[in-house]
């Protein structure tokens, strides 16, 4: 019901006070304004991501902070995910995931997408926590974990209950301390060893390993299956694949503005204040409708020209997301992966129930004739999706 309810509102204006939900925006500019005001909105607050977070992660993990200190870890941080070094993880961990997807393509078998992203997001999770874990049976209970945690949450939820946040800490601790060993071994070949490089103690650290496990999974494994059906409903599966170098890049942006995967931003403000023209005080809650705020620009056109909400579902100002360089790396190499064995069709799709993000429970895809030929040395060799084969 939290998504027809939501657009509902959307039509109710740019900036609505909801009864029992807060003052809600459906604006990008009004909403940015809110991201960049850190001293009038806040996420440490009521009614904030503090108040969900801080008794399962602690007081220090970026999703629950504000002012100086979130400066100065968001600065410790700064050089985690570099692009170069988010594409060299990704190229690393899913060398033999991807191998293995695009054999299964190439001999015409069925795949769901959606469970090979599931695996794939546990894998990177894996690699960025330190977790010496191998098998796609434990990937996916990696990723499982992450879904059960983030589904507790909902659009009116203000907090996680008792049993709740007791259950999700019966997730994390086990993961905070597998991080504490990655970070004491001081490997900076790891994501934990290169924060204790870059001066995060191991608090810090261990927090910002749990902040990454609740949302760089789902963010990426959500993204994937409807990023592909988005293409293929709308008939540019193959155009995409014919000139990835153009059109890949603005055919993701595209496809999170529609799906959004973070469809909402809660703050607390802190400060009286207008948002839009609402007058807010100290103890309002503010609702960023970023769905409302996103999908307001139109249908999914990856050719249309770049568009203001300038990619609002991952923040704006000091609050961007830092595992954006990470999360464009794996959807770009799975991407790449799937339109290489185009022409692709859809056989069979099934969406997920009781999630957060709306999703895919599995997306079925086949390779259109079924297995390629075998290669002989006679067979000419083709550019096909931006790799010869």
């Amino acid at each position: 019901m939290a998504y027809p309810l939501l657009r509902a509102v959307a039509r109710c204006g740019a900036v609505v006070r909801v009864p029992g939900v807060g003052v809600v925006v459906n604006d990008a500019a009004a909403a940015r304004e809110v991201l960049l005001d850190g001293d009038s909105f806040r996420k440490d607050g009521p009614g904030s991501p503090g108040e969900l977070w801080t008794p399962v992660l602690g007081p220090s993990v970026l999703l629950n902070m504000e002012g100086e200190g979130h400066r100065e870890l968001r600065r410790k941080l700064a050089g985690l995910f570099t692009p170069g070094y988010a594409e060299r993880l990704c190229d690393d961990v899913l060398a033999g995931p991807l191998d293995r997807l695009a054999g299964r393509l190439r001999r015409g078998a069925a795949v769901d997408v959606a469970d090979e992203m599931r695996v794939m997001a546990g894998a990177v999770i894996c690699e960025v926590i330190g977790l010496e874990a191998t098998g796609e049976t434990a990937y996916r209970q990696m990723f499982a974990q992450g879904e059960e945690i983030v589904s507790m949450v909902s659009l009116r939820k203000r907090r996680l209950s008792a049993a709740q946040a007791a259950r999700a800490r019966r997730v994390l601790d086990p993961i905070g301390a597998i991080a504490a060993r990655a970070y004491a071994s001081g490997d900076e070949r790891t994501v934990m060893g290169r924060m204790r490089a870059l001066g995060l103690s191991e608090a810090e650290a261990r927090g910002a390993a749990g902040a990454f496990f609740l949302t760089g999974t789902e963010t990426v494994a959500t993204l994937v299956p409807r990023l592909i059906a988005l293409l293929h409903d709308s008939g540019r599966l193959e155009q995409v694949a014919a000139d990835p170098g153009r059109l890949l890049d603005p055919s993701i942006d595209e496809a999170m503005r529609v799906t959004t995967p973070t469809p909402v931003m809660l703050r607390s403000v802190h400060r009286s204040s207008r948002v839009g023209g609402v007058a807010v005080e100290p103890g309002d809650r503010v609702l960023i409708a970023t769905y409302n705020c996103c999908r307001a620009f139109g249908p999914f056109d990856p050719e249309r020209p770049p568009l203001d909400p300038r990619r609002l579902w991952f923040g704006a100002g000091p609050h961007f997301c830092l595992g954006y360089p990470l999360a464009m790396a794996e959807i770009r190499a799975v991407a790449r992966t799937l339109l290489a064995a185009t022409p692709l069709e859809i056989v069979r799709r099934r969406p997920a129930r009781g999630v957060l993000i709306p999703a895919y429970r599995s997306v079925e895809l086949r390779r259109v004739g079924g297995a390629e030929p075998p290669v002989t040395p006679d067979t000419p060799r083709v550019n096909k999706g931006g790799g010869w084969v």
